[in-house]
């Protein structure tokens, strides 16, 4: 009998019995694209970054963030920074999604937070969780998501999750069997402000991307 599952639901042993999903613990090896050569920021965008960092501490002190504030308060000027909002790329936001197993037992459906476009090819899946639940929490849902991208064998998709404090980048490559890689958590309780590394990633993504 076929099960239907919720994305928010789905477990990773789930993924891993039903999609052939597999884990490469070598990120170095896994994500070329921004081992090397990041572009620097400017004054004005580590100015931005810390007023952001700061926001986020602000909001801290008076209640527990939800998603929509993570949204509005870290990952919109974040993403604005980024480039993503400009042509030639474009941002869905409550973008459904549908995955079957190939023995048509499982169906998973959900909406993604925040998908970020060029033309019709997915750029990156964004899930936000509020401040009071670990990112972990979201990594078997944004991998059901990821999976559902139009797949190009030649080309990753990039996922990331946050809940306004921690930042993770996904990173899934469809073959005969789909791997996937997870990069270094960025933490705003760090010293300096990690939201640095995080804006360089993503204007890398950008700049590759237009190239």
């Amino acid at each position: 009998m076929a099960t239907n599952i919720r994305a928010s639901d789905v477990t990773l042993y789930e993924l891993e019995r039903n999609f052939k999903l597999q884990f490469i613990q070598e990120p170095h090896v896994f994500f070329p694209e921004w081992q090397d050569n990041l572009l620097e920021l400017d004054n004005t965008e580590k100015h931005m970054l810390d007023n952001i960092k700061a926001s986020y501490f602000n909001l801290l002190k008076h209640h527990a963030m939800l998603e929509n504030i993570v949204q509005m308060s870290v990952l919109g000027p974040i993403l604005q920074l980024s480039g993503f909002f400009l042509h030639p790329f474009w941002i869905k936001s409550e973008a459904s999604i549908r995955i079957v197993d190939t023995d048509e037992e499982i169906t998973i459906e959900g909406k993604i937070d925040v998908l970020v476009l060029k033309d019709n090819f997915w750029i990156l899946v964004i899930e936000s969780k509020r401040m009071a639940l670990s990112i972990e929490t979201g990594l078997a849902q944004i991998l059901s998501y990821m999976l559902a991208s139009p797949h190009h064998p030649d080309k990753p998709t990039f996922g990331l999750i946050t809940n306004g404090g921690s930042f993770i980048f996904i990173r899934l490559i469809v073959e005969e069997v789909p791997k996937y890689s997870l990069s270094q958590r960025f933490e705003l309780l760090n010293p300096g402000n990690d939201l640095y590394m995080v804006l360089r990633i993503l204007k890398q993504l950008n700049q590759l991307l237009i190239d």
